[in-house]
């Protein structure tokens, strides 16, 4: 039999992301986040191609980012209700780490593969933020798909996309469990 390691098991069973507008300061010092995305860039990746990027969104980035907002709304046509959502997702939060896809070309590891990293670097920081004691939660969000507003507020090249705007904090309130999937209803057994 394997040897488990019981602590890490059971923190990945209970696992719960906490609800982004119940996060506050104090956030991660530098030092504490540079250990979290440490632990973030440790997610698969096939031949080191290191297929995403963080960028780290602090106050003054996320009040700029928020003011971006209504104008990018307007000329979306975004109802007024979604547009101070989105606003708000930034103008409320102090600590943001955008995850930003980067595929890269390479012949042997197809575009997909690279999607499926920068996805797994997004779980895994999501979990190593958990893990060290601080609340996370892992959003998007339309302004996430708007290239004027990702080239233009976050500096992304034309191939780089959001895959999440991590925020990040202190936990002030415990969300409430959620039903989870049923096993039954997703696993299939092939045995011959």
């Amino acid at each position: 039999m394997p040897t488990a390691n019981q602590a890490a098991f059971d923190f990945l069973a209970t696992r719960r992301s906490r609800p982004a507008k119940t996060l506050s300061t104090p956030v991660p010092d530098e030092a504490a986040l540079r250990a979290i995305l440490t632990v973030a860039a440790r997610a698969p990746d096939h031949k080191k191609l290191e297929p995403w990027r963080f960028a780290v969104l602090e106050k003054p980035a996320l009040e700029r980012l928020a003011a971006m907002i209504p104008e990018r709304a307007a000329a979306l046509g975004i109802a007024p209700e979604k547009a101070a959502k989105m606003q708000g997702q930034f103008a409320d939060a102090d600590l943001v780490v955008a995850v930003i896809g980067v595929p890269r070309d390479d012949d042997a590891v197809p575009e997909l593969e690279q999607i499926l990293s920068t996805g797994a670097v997004c779980q895994t920081l999501l979990a190593a933020a958990l893990a060290a004691g601080w609340g996370a939660n892992w959003l998007t969000g339309w302004a996430s798909l708007d290239r004027p507003f990702v080239e233009t507020g976050l500096g992304l090249a034309p191939h780089e996309f959001i895959a999440a705007f991590m925020h990040i904090g202190t936990e002030t309130i415990a969300p409430p469990e959620r039903p989870r999937p049923d096993l039954d209803a997703i696993i299939s057994w092939i045995r011959e």
